[in-house]
């Protein structure tokens, strides 16, 4: 049986934990359409989940430009709101607590999602990768994302405002806190890194000006709901879509730095998450933990085991787990009794109905 650690109780900015088992952001792709709004097969989903300290959802975007993949869900539509509305209350009937994560993925996104056919990033620069996309057949297929349109200065405040409309909606929707999606190479990320801006503008060229995007989200976000709700994910060793920046750990800290003085209640740290992935150094998480003195929150294929042991090196303070929740609602009690771990169908993760969604069965 795992030691404690996972299983303390902690404060997240207004809330306590009653454990440190987070349950990971994890695109599934099951809006109803027409509309991408959450439906009542995601509120039985995340209810069903309800038993880890916290849930954090599915990406959500701020705004359909920000969207990337079918059927994500958005926050942007009243219709939206009250979709969220039901997941958040059926969460908050079993007894846990959410947040939700804010998203726009920039230039990670195809012509089909856009009026004018052109996705938008800090840069008119390919990324180089593919998002998913449902035809008119009904099927899903994974399509090149073209050149992006870059971003005028007008387009960059309408965005930060959508950050901040985004969070409003989120409270009235009942949440208990947002995330601000600041990694995996999507539009903030995209705005840290060199590879991915080249702007001369306030926003771009010299480090202060590459982190003055994701300041200046995280500021409206605070502004308009409070540090205490809000957190924000960045992914500074995930190189994939033309991301490998020699310069985003010295971004990444000095991004934390100004993080810290807003108080903002955690830092989620997505490292990457296959098998033979580098292994991030203590050094860079010793250096983390000194400038920024809020939770740190990591995620990345940890098993219980591996969460057991960073925590109590004391350079985190919660494991967010995703795959593992999906064929495992009740993740929590099973690594509590040390009980097997039940395989996800991965076929179902992306769009379909309850099978491989809310037909995984917890112990008895």
């Amino acid at each position: 049986m795992p030691s404690n650690n996972l299983f303390e109780s902690i404060s997240l900015g207004l809330m306590r934990l009653p454990n440190r088992v987070v349950m990971a952001p994890m695109t599934r792709a099951r809006t109803a359409q027409p509309g991408d709004i959450p439906s009542i097969e995601m509120a039985t989903y995340y209810a069903q989940r309800a038993s880890a300290g916290l849930i954090i959802t599915e990406a959500t975007q701020i705004s359909q430009q920000g969207q990337g993949y079918s059927f994500t869900p958005g926050i942007y539509s009243e219709a939206q709101v009250q979709g969220w509305r039901r997941v958040t209350q059926e969460v908050h009937d079993a007894g846990g607590r959410i947040v939700l994560q804010l998203w726009h993925v920039g230039r990670m996104s195809h012509p089909s999602f856009h009026t004018d056919g052109m996705p938008v990033a800090p840069s008119a620069l390919a990324p180089n990768a593919q998002v998913w996309v449902v035809g008119s057949d009904g099927i899903g297929r994974m399509l090149e994302c073209p050149v992006p349109r870059a971003l005028s200065a007008i387009d960059i405040q309408n965005v930060i405002a959508d950050f901040r409309h985004g969070a409003a909606n989120a409270m009235r929707a009942g949440f208990d806190g947002v995330e601000i999606h600041g990694g995996n190479g999507y539009l903030i990320d995209q705005f840290l890194r060199t590879t991915s801006n080249h702007r001369t503008d306030e926003y771009g060229g010299t480090l202060e000006n590459r982190i003055r995007f994701a300041c200046d989200v995280a500021s409206a976000v605070v502004t308009e709901i409070g540090a205490a709700r809000t957190g924000i994910r960045i992914a500074p060793f995930i190189t994939q879509r033309n991301m490998n920046c020699p310069d985003i750990i010295t971004a990444t800290l000095a991004l934390a730095e100004r993080l810290e003085a807003m108080q903002v209640a955690y830092i989620h740290l997505a490292e990457a998450d296959w098998d033979d992935a580098p292994q991030i150094d203590d050094g860079f998480r010793q250096k983390l933990r000194q400038t920024y003195q809020g939770k740190i929150m990591v995620a990345g294929n940890y098993s219980a085991a591996r969460a057991e042991a960073i925590l109590a090196g004391g350079l985190v303070d919660l494991v967010a787990f995703g795959r593992p929740f999906i064929a495992n609602p009740d993740l929590p009690k099973r690594f509590m009794l040390n009980a097997p771990l039940a395989e996800f169908d991965p076929s179902t993760l992306f769009g379909g109905n309850a099978q491989g969604y809310i037909d995984y069965p917890s112990l008895s």
